[in-house]
């Protein structure tokens, strides 16, 4: 084997410099040892022209060639450049080892037409030099039908390019019948449906003629003498090229021609082919990945060996050519390759489409490492919105084949989701709990119409939420984000009590369903089971280069959403300063707490609502001590309890059975169903988002917010008494003026009656313990128009705003989050609304918020000011909350590097 390195096999040709002397200037010559000066503008070589000079530039094993330049493609001369040719096709001899022509060991060349534009329709024209004086001597080394295959494809180029030119010409009957006989070679080449730009569906026919009789049969759709020597077909084909470009009225004399000699990967015996990429597009390793395949010309009718069992000094020529390749595009390389008789040659290299998220900060992390390109160049390579891929498990694509597939909906909550179905919160946990007892498979998908608070608990166990009704901030897809599990409204879907019909798909309970959705692309559902490549942060590059990221930061943060330890833990991992906002009614609905809060909102007496109250008390203690303990140091924003009562209440039967069992234990007298009955019809609302909730149940209920409060404070003074730093932070939600927010605060004596508000519970407390005095926050959420209008007079008494931006759009537009879809289908196709609302903020929602922090800072000039929900995860909102003067948002733990990104890279741009 020859080294690969040193591939032209012969002593370096001789200069650029001597051989210009007598050609024309608008040739030029390039090689691994010929560089094109610089002198030369780049436009008069075309975009293919540009590409291959680079090669030589970084001293690759290229294939020699020569470009006729812009200014001279268009006026070619085939007698007036023999000569010239001659001595061009002499060097490439020198280099490649064959010669043009030649009967025995014949050279051939493809003609590349290189535009300067981007997107061009120009034929391929390859394997000049198939006359019949060569053809033999060509089929001895590739073997006879290869040759005749070859032939063809030569004459199919050619064709194209005569139709190209009947049809400048104006001739129809001429294109008419090139048409016709390209349509017989492609079913003879085996080029039929989408690969038949004829669009022709017949099979294909046989190739039962040899080299000279198919020379023959298309001989008179060329110029004369086109088959009969080498020399004079490429002279002709020149010439009939330069032809069309001069009379394409679309080339403006910025079209070259390139020329080059082609290598076989079945030409001779230490022959072969292959292609890679520069390291694993799927996770990242810097490992070459792709295929070689011996003797053969391509991968056509070859499965292909694994790139990694290439000869050693192949392989490290290829390694060292791919990641130079690497370091110069800053990007991965996919890299074409031939090696014939010994002799290495690259043949092409592009960037890849088709790459993971993963793949690519892989990649940056090492240039970065290398110092081949800055920190700031690395975190600005990355769309903030691709790290959705990195978060999220992957459908392995080979997993699919063969799945009945359902295409659509809307994305909620992004990956991939594989799991057993069921169709109520009930018995989906039902099937968790068996499924656990018995070691079977714990992997559920949740199918429901519509979700709502009460299916929280099953959204957090399954694998993923298949909804019929919503969009992207219904409340499915709010919660599937926050746990990070997978959500998809699909409207389309029809559920009938265990069975659903979804396109084509019908399933049952128990069935499987692989749900995916990408965040770009449309959403699939398979019906089975796929196969999944689950993200892990640390493995895949997230978490180093997050951190690099995350050293841009300046004054602005970026928070998380939780109620857990783990969903804080999980949020400190991914860069999070702090809690945002803690939804205490979620704390509510888990499997073993919700029936406590059903008992006390609807006892009938003071004795049993304390006592329900003390042991939610005890629950929410030991909920915000978890919290507080994980995020030592950090603020912890809490938001007390915002969900409409009657969101708490059994809604089927199954669920109100449940609470009448549990709430007749121990009890001598049992309440009766009727009795409970009437209770949470007394609760109903016919509008409850604009209802009895947040602060306005304080009001009412003075001590849900009391025991809340007093848990809070419990768990912050235990963990001050063990030496951990606590920075709680109380919110108050749906606040519409100052009053509310004064009371709840402050509380407030009146005739024959006292409320006592955050300040005095505190107090209370601290006393009671006898302990030191410990730094907490009062605030609200602004998530009505009114609020923000008020905002002056509400920071008199908040020391921060969070703005709770899914409801103040509802509020602000009047449009409802979860119904939304059902006409915005409409407003888009007459252009009455841009965009989604509820995933890029309105512009009069902005306008709103701006106004709002304008005002508060007038009262209050050090005001803290955030966002939060999963607008504040967009980068397009990010920029919009640094430029209204906002310190922070809060998303979803997993929604955290997105947003941290975001704001990194805004800052970088504002240095």
């Amino acid at each position: 084997m020859k080294n690969p390195a040193q591939s032209s096999g012969v002593s370096d040709p001789p200069s650029n410099k001597k051989d210009r002397k007598n050609m024309d200037s608008r040739v030029h010559f390039f090689s691994q040892n010929d560089l094109i000066p610089a002198r030369i503008a780049p436009d008069l070589l075309g975009i293919r022209g540009r590409q291959a000079n680079e090669f030589a530039e970084m001293g690759f094993p290229i294939l020699p060639g020569f470009i006729f330049d812009t200014e001279i493609a268009s006026e070619l001369n085939p007698a007036a450049i023999r000569k010239d040719l001659a001595a061009l096709l002499e060097k490439f001899a020198g280099i490649v080892g064959k010669k043009y022509g030649d009967k025995e060991n014949p050279m051939l060349l493809k003609i590349v037409i290189s535009s300067n534009l981007a997107i061009t329709t120009f034929p391929t024209l390859h394997n000049f030099g198939l006359a019949k004086p060569v053809i033999d001597g060509f089929a001895a080394w590739v073997g006879k039908d290869f040759a005749i295959h070859e032939l063809l494809f030569l004459i199919r180029g050619m064709l194209k390019l005569e139709r190209r030119i009947k049809e400048m010409e104006g001739n129809t009957a001429g294109r008419d019948e090139i048409n016709s006989r390209l349509a017989v070679l492609d079913r003879t080449l085996g080029l039929r449906g989408p690969s038949n730009e004829l669009g022709g569906k017949e099979g294909p026919l046989p190739i039962d003629k040899s080299a000279a009789e198919y020379m023959d049969l298309y001989a008179g759709s060329f110029p004369a003498g086109f088959f009969e020597s080498a020399e004079d077909q490429l002279q002709l084909a020149l010439g009939e090229i330069s032809r069309m470009l001069r009379m394409d009225s679309q080339n403006d004399n910025d079209t070259a021609l390139l020329v080059a000699p082609m290598v076989y990967g079945n030409y001779g015996k230490d022959s072969f082919s292959g292609d890679f990429f520069s390291r694993d597009v799927v996770t990242g390793e810097k490992k070459l990945q792709g295929r070689f395949f011996q003797g053969k010309f391509n991968e056509i009718g070859t499965a292909g060996q694994d790139i990694g069992g290439l000869d050693p000094a192949y392989l490290e020529e290829l390694r060292r050519i791919a990641w130079a390749l690497e370091d110069k595009f800053r990007d991965i390389r996919f890299i074409r390759f031939t090696v014939e008789n010994g002799k290495l040659w690259l043949i092409e290299q592009r960037p890849v489409e088709q790459k993971s998220a993963q793949a690519d900060i892989k990649l940056l992390l090492d240039l970065e490492a290398r110092k081949v390109v800055d920190t700031a160049y690395m975190v600005k390579a990355v769309d903030p919105l691709r790290l959705n891929e990195i978060l999220h498990p992957l459908i392995d694509p080979s997993s699919v084949k063969g799945l009945k597939a359902w295409k659509g909906g809307i994305a909620g909550a992004p990956g991939a989701a594989i799991g057993q179905v069921f169709f109520s919160t009930g018995a989906l946990l039902e099937a968790q709990k068996n499924a656990l007892q018995n070691g079977r498979d714990t992997r559920f998908i949740l199918v429901l119409v519509s979700s709502f608070a009460e299916d929280v608990k099953a959204i957090e166990v399954s694998a993923g939420v298949l909804t019929a009704e919503g969009g992207y901030s219904a409340h499915a897809s709010v919660v599937a984000r926050q746990y990070g599990k997978v959500s998809l409204v699909a409207p389309e879907l029809r559920i009938s009590g265990k069975k659903a019909v979804l396109g084509g798909i019908a399933f049952s309970e128990g069935d499987y369903l692989t749900v995916n959705v990408p965040f770009y692309g449309e959403s699939t559902v398979y019906q089975g089971t796929a196969a999944l490549i689950e993200p892990d942060p640390a493995e895949s590059g997230l978490l180093d280069f997050i951190g690099a990221a995350k050293g841009f930061l300046k004054n602005f943060r970026v928070l998380a959403n939780a109620e857990t330890p783990r969903d804080a833990a999980l949020a400190l991992s991914f860069g999070a300063d702090g809690i945002g906002l803690c939804r205490t009614e979620h704390m509510f609905f888990k499997e073993e707490r919700i029936n406590v809060f059903r008992e006390m909102l609807l006892s009938d007496n003071e004795k049993d609502r304390a006592r329900a109250l003390g042991k939610l008390l005890v629950m929410q203690r030991e909920d915000f001590y978890g919290i507080f303990k994980v995020m030592a140091g950090k603020e912890v924003t809490i938001r007390l309890l915002d969900s409409p009562l009657h969101e708490f209440m059994p809604h089927n039967d199954a669920e109100l059975a449940l609470y009448l069992e549990y709430a007749g234990k121990g009890k001598k007298t049992k309440p009766s169903r009727a009795e409970i009955v009437a209770r949470i019809d007394a609760l109903h609302e016919f509008n409850p988002m604009l209802g009895h909730r947040g602060c306005r149940i304080a009001v009412s209920y003075p001590e849900i917010y009391a025991m809340q409060i007093r848990a809070i404070f419990e768990a912050a003074y235990k963990l001050q008494s063990e030496k951990t730093e606590v920075r709680p932070e109380i919110m108050v939600p749906v606040v519409m003026n100052a009053s509310e927010l004064k009371l709840i605060a402050y509380g407030k004596k009146i005739e024959g009656a006292s409320y006592l508000g955050i300040v005095d519970i505190e107090e209370n407390l601290r006393t009671e313990k006898k302990a030191p005095p410990l730094g907490y926050t009062i605030g609200t959420m602004v998530e009505l128009p009114a609020a923000s209008l008020g905002a002056g007079e509400i920071a008199r008494y908040a020391g921060f705003f969070s703005f709770g931006t899914n409801d103040l759009t509802q509020t602000t537009l009047g449009i409802s989050r979860d119904d939304f879809t059902a006409f915005m289908a409409d407003y888009t196709r007459f252009d009455l609304i841009m965009g989604n609302p509820f995933s890029t903020l309105d512009p009069r929602v902005k306008d709103i918020i701006a106004l709002a922090v304008e005002r508060g800072r007038i009262t209050r000039p050090d005001l803290v000011c955030g966002l939060c929900g999963e607008h504040g995860a967009n980068p397009e909102n990010v920029r919009f909350c640094m430029d209204a003067g906002l310190d922070y948002v809060s998303c979803s733990p997993y929604s955290v590097p997105i947003a941290l990104l975001a704001v990194a890279q805004e800052e970088i741009a504002r240095a």
